[in-house]
């Protein structure tokens, strides 16, 4: 009588944790759908691409609004995350009047080779063959919030000339600021990765190889020539303010470095101070 529940109960716990399994493939990729970007858009009319590429047989998603004959500002999201994390920008009547807008989903998220990540090096080759194959002969001005920070500054490294202005949104630039948690490489191992849920597995990935990155990013810094603007928060726990006067000492041959703190603000300034940021982005002049 008492094995009947018991069998019952392994079979219950072993269903469970396969629909866990399952799900976890599924749930929380934290991208937008097509649907949904042609709805997001159409409330404001506003005219918009959504596009694939096809780059050395990987996959680059995009999102374009504004003039096509304007200036760009290309936006590189953190981590985890994808393209939408701009969607308020390219939305934006003012700076769609100014600048032609670009967001792009990063290698490993949105749908640009959603859960196969790659280091700084590898994205900083693929997102700059992206650049040159949209570029428009006008000036480009590059945007990145936290894990897209080191990487604009790793495409203007790779491609100096081909970048007038870097804005760097709560960066994570600083090597000795990053001390990645010793549980990261243990959920990278398999089978164990497998129930991290959506775009957090290729986040892990690239959050743990982020510090060799930084360090093997940090002796090329002197070759940043563009103008760089640094935003960010004076109270930010996940990306220390530390990260200003490092970058402040490093970018030595950038032609300019502004730096602007807000005071108190977190992580999430792309967001919550969005006035005070959309408004530099129309003081620029490319």
């Amino acid at each position: 009588m008492i094995a009947v529940p018991r069998f019952k109960k392994r079979y219950a716990f072993f269903f469970v944790f396969a629909l866990y399994v399952i799900v976890c493939q599924s749930c929380m990729k934290m991208r937008m759908s097509s649907a949904k970007t042609k709805a997001y858009f159409e409330t404001g009319k506003v005219s918009f691409l959504d596009k694939t590429i096809l780059l050395d047989g990987h996959q680059l998603h995009y999102i374009q609004t504004g003039d096509p004959n304007k200036p760009t500002l290309f936006f590189v999201h953190g981590s985890p995350g994808s393209w939408d994390a701009f969607k308020i920008y390219l939305n934006d009547s003012l700076l769609r009047t100014k600048f032609r807008l670009i967001a792009v989903d990063r290698p490993g998220f949105g749908y640009s080779d959603f859960g196969s990540p790659e280091n700084l090096a590898t994205q900083s080759k693929w997102m700059n063959q992206l650049v040159k194959l949209l570029n428009n002969k006008k000036p480009i001005a590059l945007i990145g919030h936290s894990l897209g920070g080191p990487l604009i500054l790793k495409m203007a490294i790779d491609e100096p000339q081909l970048y007038s202005h870097l804005i760097i949104l709560s960066g994570s630039v600083d090597p000795k600021a990053e001390n990645p948690e010793l549980w990261r490489p243990i959920l990278k191992s398999k089978p164990l990765r497998y129930l991290i849920p959506g775009a957090l597995r290729p986040s892990n990935d690239e959050l743990w190889w982020l510090k060799t990155d930084l360090v093997d990013m940090q002796p090329n810094l002197d070759k940043v020539v563009a103008e760089v603007i640094i935003i960010h928060g004076t109270k930010d726990r996940l990306v220390p303010y530390s990260n200003v006067a490092f970058m402040q000492k490093e970018l030595v041959n950038s032609k300019k470095v502004e730096t602007i703190s807000i005071t108190d603000a977190d992580h999430f300034i792309p967001w919550t101070h969005y006035e005070i940021i959309r408004n530099r982005f129309l003081q620029l002049k490319l």
